[in-house]
């Protein structure tokens, strides 16, 4: 088993801690401002938008993988603009995947963000503003310092989410060899061909490496209430 665990290529776990790390901090980045938006509107459209940045959730990995790719290939117009312009295909590379990614793991950075930020008091935000500081000072000097727990939530559970992507990962990507074959691609092929000790030794990898990133969020989560509750 030993000997076995030192033949095995890590390149796709590079590959997916990279492609999660790289979504990850462009999700922090944009979600941020739409959940900021969701959880201060009161429009009657509110409801609309949040059912859009939920969908992927609902939605099977093969169909979203599927309009992905029809969106980003060279016949569509997106794609044949980035193509032309660029010299780029956005499809069957890291960079297509990394796209895929940020739209599949979208609301797992969003709602967490959005329920940190619904759970703050109201009071706070108005004193804010009556101190004449602006929505944006406001998010940045006031409502993210008090969402800690919330915001670690989210960046772990869109980390751990896209690094076990595989069916968009798949479709968008394909299994391209040090380019787009993920760790979750791997396994599959190597119960394709029966390589079980391969596909037991990468998916207890998996497996341990999930667990480890959770317990060190419910471990930072209980200490933020232990110190809240000893502010109180």
């Amino acid at each position: 088993m030993l000997e076995s665990l030192m033949q095995i290529p890590l390149t796709p776990f590079f590959i997916s801690f990279k492609l999660a790390g790289i979504t990850t901090l462009i999700l922090l980045f944009l979600s941020t401002f739409i959940a900021w938006f969701l959880s201060q509107s009161a429009s009657r459209m509110k409801p609309f938008f949040e059912a859009i940045t939920a969908l992927p959730i609902v939605l099977p990995p093969s169909v979203i993988g599927f309009y992905i790719l029809i969106a980003l290939s060279k016949n569509s117009a997106l794609g044949a603009f980035v193509n032309d312009v660029f010299g780029v295909s956005m499809v069957f590379n890291f960079t297509g995947l990394v796209i895929a990614s940020c739209l599949y793991s979208l609301p797992f950075m969003v709602q967490p963000l959005q329920s940190g930020f619904e759970s703050l008091p109201k009071n706070m935000l108005e004193a804010s503003y009556i101190a004449g500081k602006s929505k944006l000072t406001t998010l940045f000097r006031v409502a993210l310092p008090n969402i800690k727990p919330s915001m670690l939530s989210a960046v772990v559970i869109t980390f751990a989410h896209t690094v076990g992507e595989f069916g968009v990962v798949l479709m968008v990507g394909g299994s391209i060899p040090n380019e787009t074959k993920t760790a979750s691609v791997a396994i599959y092929e190597m119960v394709e061909i029966m390589d079980y000790t391969s596909a037991h030794i990468y998916s207890g990898i998996m497996v341990l490496i999930s667990f480890c990133v959770l317990l060190l969020v419910y471990i930072f989560n209980r200490k933020q209430k232990r110190h809240l509750g000893g502010l109180a």
